[in-house]
């Protein structure tokens, strides 16, 4: 199995990879720039390359998250573009660190048009646009959303038929959030089975790159994105075990994006889900 946390990239790209497998992970995620801002970054390619390198050498596998403010669905061909440029920004870092994809989050629409659909529309444009000429390796992946302020994105349905309409969906895969799946009500916690044979039939599941392990402060169908620690939310650690040995998603890596708040921190919550995993079904 591969499990890792978010790490920061402060003390540069190559000292994230470090820091990662010195907290017991063989993957890890980092934002490419300022999580805050959709500004171009100019990057050092020597620590991006030596970045690539440990992993390499390490068998340590990464991806990137864009900035809190990406919103697929920017309305407004100015912000659009900026958008667009961000993104294509992050994939350009990640893919010279050598990750496998870029986290988005599936698009909120905060206008008023009167075509329900004309969130998705903006959507695949802005797919469209960032993918347009992309030669990278690394993919674009999709996280399905918890459904707070927009109910766009919690379905499965949703995002396979999303990456079905763009020109290139060789070059889009996805990020499967537990904790967003437990607050939308796809995952109630005891239907897991229900969702893997769905995910399945959809053809959701073979597109699954990474898992964002996370368990949830708030109860199912709450549609609030409040992560809690493995074993410490109202997912629990018996179903997050059940989620992680399961056929679709045992070979994923599995990011954790928890506050860390257990004695110890990542450190020791990465060695839990590891016994979690070793645990007999």
């Amino acid at each position: 199995m591969h499990i890792g946390c978010h790490v920061s990239v402060r003390q540069g790209y190559t000292e994230a990879a470090r820091i990662a497998q010195r907290l017991g992970g063989t993957c890890y995620q980092y934002f490419p720039k300022n999580p805050r801002s959709l500004q171009i970054k100019s990057f050092s390619r020597q620590d991006a390359q030596q970045c690539r390198d440990f992993c390499k050498e390490h068998r340590i596998i990464s991806i990137a998250h864009t900035p809190y403010p990406t919103n697929l669905c920017t309305e407004g061909r100015e912000e659009q573009a900026a958008m667009v440029a961000s993104v294509r920004n992050d994939l350009e870092i990640a893919d010279a660190c050598g990750s496998i994809g870029v986290v988005v989050h599936f698009g909120q629409y905060k206008g008023n048009h009167p075509d329900p659909l004309f969130g998705y529309q903006l959507m695949i444009r802005s797919l469209n646009e960032i993918l347009e000429g992309w030669t990278g390796n690394t993919l674009i992946l999709l996280e399905n959303n918890a459904g707070q302020g927009n109910k766009m994105g919690m379905t499965l349905e949703e995002l396979v038929q999303v990456r079905a309409l763009i020109n290139r969906p060789e070059l889009v895969g996805f990020c499967f959030d537990t904790c967003h799946a437990f607050a939308s009500g796809l995952w109630t916690g005891g239907n897991w089975e229900e969702v893997q044979k769905r995910g399945e039939e959809l053809g959701y599941f073979t597109h699954v790159k990474a898992v964002h392990l996370n368990d949830s402060r708030y109860p199912t169908g709450s549609h609030r994105d409040r992560h809690a620690d493995i074993g410490y939310g109202e997912i629990g650690a018996e179903r997050i075990g059940e989620l992680i040995r399961s056929r679709v998603v045992r070979e994923v890596p599995l990011f954790l994006e928890t506050p860390a708040e257990r004695p110890g921190g990542h450190k020791s919550e990465i060695a839990f889900v590891k016994q979690l995993f070793a645990s007999p079904q």
